[in-house]
């Protein structure tokens, strides 16, 4: 199969206006590449690295560009890069930046930072979700080094007569590149130069107001471009913030030993937008199989009228394009989807590559499968574990092709019942070259599909099948428990390289997970766990029964007893000791105050315990500053100071504040950074504090 390219429309080339007020001047791509004039260095009978402009350290990127940096619409791109060239000359330089199907470049102004590390930096924002290309382009600007050298000179009292008039040969060449308005006002200051004396020509010249009109017209015969174009994925903003609550649609009903429906699982979509969600994500809806059908708590023995497990995918009445005739029709699905609209929500689909033995593929398609030597297909097996309800798909098989294709126009298939974002079952059991591909065929046609890889596996597979492609990430965060593995861990997550493709979605359990520390901890363990998860990433979700604090475990393992994988369940959604609750309150928070809609703005800070964790968001304007104390002890109070930022926060040591509590609404006038908190996990294991300056 040939490698599928993204599709790459036509558009107009650029005729070289100049931008109207506010906008960003536009390119063509291959302008600045065009004709190697007569002041840029070109030596075609040497093979060098090197050009007479040196552009290197391009940040950010990933693996040299060799996958897309991931960045959500309305962001700003910061592009750094350190950029020289020999002698005294002053430099220009863009930062380009393009959708992959255009051919014109936006071009944003870089400024040099730290001139003694050559450093420039500029900024683009990012207005579209689609693919993008970056790169940096940077020139001599003749004009900028001229109007340097007559203002030192004329500093020192010399003759600048010569100087004058190479100026006005620097201006001349201008205006021929002009356009609009700027080719008359030059036209008028080279007029307006001859009847001037020397005084007054060279205070025309470098007049502040022509110095811009100038570089709006640069000579490109001294451009350079960066030899690469780095990839960068703009994707929605739901991609970056957003609340998930994870549910089985069979279980959403009122009447024991029966599937609920998609109209049952409606009925809830009021409750759980009210408490803060914004994503409802399904396991799979697909029909069961009934060879080796699990039964109650994953025994072999299933009884006549077991369910089964969800993703033991496929029966006689369909597959993975299916969906399994107790939910509702495929007219129902899309009712359920508007509906999820209407309540401000969307669907997520789980997307589960594997297959009962009863799946349709294996009966059409044998081939995608593998057989042992007695003649039976080959099940799913993670020793010691076993899944005698599932078989897997073979993606190196003769006919792979055919494979692939099936598995995308799955995905198509739903996108088109209006679904846009998929969970992916176990990604890291399949191959990366797949996901790569399928990724990024779905992404070229629908850029605002998402793709949430639930992949519990070793940092480097986590991490690359994050560059290949998929949208947000599980994580090892329900493993991190102490002070120092959450600073630790979140740290990596945020401020190193890692943060410049992956995007954590914390969740706090799941149908797979449940965590010790839930099991032991009761309702205080669920709070923290909860305020955890929805203020150190931007995204995150719960399991439904969470929020009952469900966590009755199979003793001895991180399993549910009773688990509704394998059954049919019907849940007291106000059962005493839930924490409904305390999770709008927290989710609203979330939703009022910018600075918890980013990631990489996580910062961690001193707390005199090692039981409690203080860390804080701050938008850069400082508008909004919120920070948050976690008592990590479920059962034991903790007392102890932490401390505020003062000169992050832009105040003075001494200087007082408001600080919000915004779990309890208290209102603190709080003087200097050192703050006495006492989280009792009974009442407050966690407190958030937005911070107000006071005039």
């Amino acid at each position: 199969m040939a490698k599928t390219d993204l599709p790459t429309g036509k558009k107009p080339k650029s005729k070289g206006t100049a931008p109207a007020p506010g906008e960003m001047p536009r390119t063509h791509k291959d302008e600045a590449a065009r004709g190697a004039g007569k002041r840029l260095f070109s030596a075609p009978d040497l093979d060098l690295n090197s050009r007479s402009i040196v552009i290197r350290g391009v940040r950010p990127q990933v693996e040299h560009g060799r996958f897309p940096l991931k960045r959500e619409v309305g962001d700003g791109l910061e592009v750094s890069a350190a950029i020289f060239r020999e002698g005294h000359d002053i430099l220009s330089a863009n930062l380009l930046v393009r959708r992959h199907d255009e051919d014109t470049w936006r071009a944003a102004p870089m400024a040099l930072v730290n001139p003694g590390l050559d450093l420039w930096t500029g900024t683009a924002v990012l207005t579209d979700n689609a693919l993008h290309l970056y790169t940096i382009e940077a020139w001599t600007d003749v004009y900028a080094s001229w109007c340097d050298e007559v203002e030192k000179k004329l500093g020192a009292e010399q003759d600048v007569t010569l100087e004058l008039l190479e100026g006005r040969q620097i201006i001349a060449e201008a205006a021929e590149r002009a356009r609009g308005e700027d080719s008359g006002r030059l036209a008028a200051v080279l007029k307006r130069f001859e009847s001037l004396d020397a005084t007054g020509r060279a205070r025309l010249f470098l007049d502040a107001d022509l110095r811009e009109v100038v570089s709006r017209w640069p000579d490109r015969n001294t451009m350079v471009r960066y030899d690469h174009e780095v990839p960068v994925m703009v994707d929605r903003v739901r991609a970056r913030f957003a609340a998930w609550y994870e549910m089985f649609p069979r279980s959403q009903g009122t009447v024991p030993g029966k599937s609920a429906t998609f109209d049952d699982c409606i009925a809830r979509f009021p409750e759980v937008r009210a408490m803060g969600f914004d994503v409802v994500y399904f396991v799979p809806i697909h029909p069961i199989g009934k060879t080796h059908r699990k039964g109650p708590n994953n025994s072999l023995n299933a009884g006549p009228d077991a369910p089964g497990s969800p993703y033991a995918i496929g029966s006689e009445e369909g597959g993975h394009k299916a969906i399994h005739p107790d939910l509702g029709t495929l007219e129902d699905f899309r009712r359920l989807v508007k509906a999820s609209h209407d309540h401000g929500m969307e669907v997520a689909l789980d997307f589960a590559i594997q297959c009962s033995p009863d799946h349709p593929w294996i009966k059409d398609h044998p081939e995608w499968f593998l057989f042992r030597p007695d003649g039976t297909i080959k099940y799913a097996e993670n020793p010691p574990k076993k899944y005698q309800d599932i078989v897997n798909v073979d993606f190196f098989s003769a006919d792979w092709e055919s494979l692939w294709h099936e598995l995308k126009s799955t995905f198509e298939f739903w996108i088109e019942q209006g679904v846009r974002i998929f969970r992916v079952d176990n990604p890291h059991t399949k191959p990366i070259p797949f996901w790569e591909w399928v990724i990024r065929e779905i992404k070229a046609q629908y850029p605002d599909v998402l793709f949430l890889a639930e992949a519990f596996t070793r940092p480097e597979r986590l991490q690359m099948m994050a560059k290949v492609g998929f949208s947000q990430s599980y994580t090892y965060f329900t493993w991190r428990h102490t002070k120092g593995e959450f600073i630790d861990y979140l740290t990596e997550l945020t401020q190193t390289d890692i943060a410049e493709y992956l995007r954590p979605n914390f969740f706090t359990n799941t149908p797979d997970i449940n965590p010790p520390f839930l099991q032991t901890g009761g309702r205080p363990a669920h709070m923290i766990r909860l305020v955890l998860a929805a203020t150190l990433s931007s995204v995150y979700g719960i399991y439904n029964g969470f929020e009952l604090c469900e966590a009755t475990p199979i003793p001895g393992k991180e399993e549910y007893l009773d688990s509704e994988k394998y059954d049919y369940k019907v849940w007291d959604w106000d059962r005493p000791g839930n924490i409904k609750d305390y999770i709008t309150r927290v989710n609203r928070i979330r939703a009022e105050n910018p600075a918890l809609h980013e990631l990489d703005n996580l910062r961690f800070y001193p707390s005199e315990s090692d039981q409690v964790l203080f860390y804080g968001k701050m938008t850069p304007d400082r508008s909004n500053m919120v920070f948050v104390a976690v008592n990590l002890h479920p059962f034991q109070a903790a007392d102890t100071f932490v401390t505020f930022p003062m000169d992050e926060m832009e105040m003075g040591g001494g200087d007082t504040f408001v600080a919000e509590e915004l779990l309890s609404g208290r209102r603190l006038d709080w003087q200097g950074g050192r703050q006495w908190v006492r989280l009792d996990p009974n009442e407050n294991p966690c407190e958030i504090f937005r911070v107000v300056r006071e005039d």
